[in-house]
């Protein structure tokens, strides 16, 4: 399923939705790592028994001599809150990365797990070249810009060390049972209101998780001095209320959506550069499909 094998891996936020995801998909062909804090009473063992060899260490006050050796580093860690303290920012979401790199500057690749966050608020689709800017900040006061700062320091270090890098700007992941379009299935299911924008567009590119792991391959391949920037989302541009819709109907009940300046405005990426790097589509499983397994899995859970 992963197209890697045999490798040593390190995947940061171990304990995170997507880095979990990703480390226990790698870990039954790859010797895989997986650091984070692991707070949660339970996770580090739950990590380990689906493959995974848990790292206990948090990022902002990491000691390098922790870290075990590997071919390839896939950096997820974050840290999102609603607080403007950017001094927490810059040491969870900025410096950690330099360590990161200094450390492993003699790795085959690393891929830094960024954001379409980092972009201005625009309708139309965002290609990697388009203006950066603060999108995210009546949400995450510190997001966008920790983002934009993260990947100055990425492309920095790696320049510095000659560590050949991909970053790889994130937009929507979701799986059976997790990513943004859950807070609209939860509201469905409990007869909430599903909160849009009243004029800005409501498009994203989902991408599951599953198609997230079989492109890690390409984008790691893609590692290069100067880092490669490219945008990892799906193939299918599809809006809040449509996806909503969707999945109201396959539950037999009818999305009630209410629109709001409060809304998160929509982020669609041009994912151009990432079918070239994938030779074809990005996904194998499309937005339908995949939102069709999470309404299943959320009401098998309810039985």
């Amino acid at each position: 399923m992963s197209g890697l094998a045999d490798r040593r891996i390190l995947v940061t936020g171990a304990s995170g939705s997507v880095g979990s995801a990703v480390a226990a998909a790698l870990a039954g062909d790859n010797e895989v790592w997986g650091l984070a804090r692991f707070s949660r009473p339970g996770s580090a063992e739950e990590a380990a028994a689906s493959g995974i060899r848990p790292v206990v260490a948090d990022l902002a006050d990491l000691d390098p001599s922790v870290l075990p050796a590997v071919d390839l580093v896939l950096h997820f860690a974050v840290d999102m809150f609603t607080e403007p303290d950017f001094e927490r920012a810059h040491r969870h979401n900025v410096e950690p990365a330099a360590v990161l790199l200094d450390h492993y500057r003699d790795v085959e690749a690393f891929l830094h797990c960024s954001s379409t966050v980092v972009y201005e608020a625009d309708p139309r689709p965002r290609r990697e070249d388009a203006p950066l800017g603060d999108y995210l900040r009546h949400f995450y006061p510190t997001y966008s810009i920790s983002k934009i700062a993260a990947e100055a320091v990425v492309r920095t270090v790696a320049r510095l060390h000659g560590v050949p890098v991909t970053i790889a700007r994130l937009n929507v992941p979701y799986g059976d049972t997790t990513g943004m379009p859950t807070m609209q299935l939860e509201a469905i299911l409990a007869g909430e209101p599903v909160v849009v924008h009243p004029e800005f567009p409501d498009v994203f590119a989902p991408i599951h998780l599953d198609d997230m792991v079989r492109t890690l391959p390409a984008l790691l391949g893609a590692a290069t001095v100067p880092a490669t920037i490219v945008n990892w989302g799906g193939d299918e541009p599809v809006g809040v209320v449509e996806w909503s819709e969707h999945m109201a109907a396959l539950l037999g009940r009818e999305a009630v959506i209410v629109r709001s300046e409060g809304a998160i405005k929509g982020m669609c990426p041009d994912v151009t550069v990432l079918r070239e790097l994938v030779g074809g589509p990005v996904c194998t499983i499309g937005w339908r499909e995949g939102m069709r397994r999470m309404v299943e899995a959320a009401t098998a859970t309810a039985r």
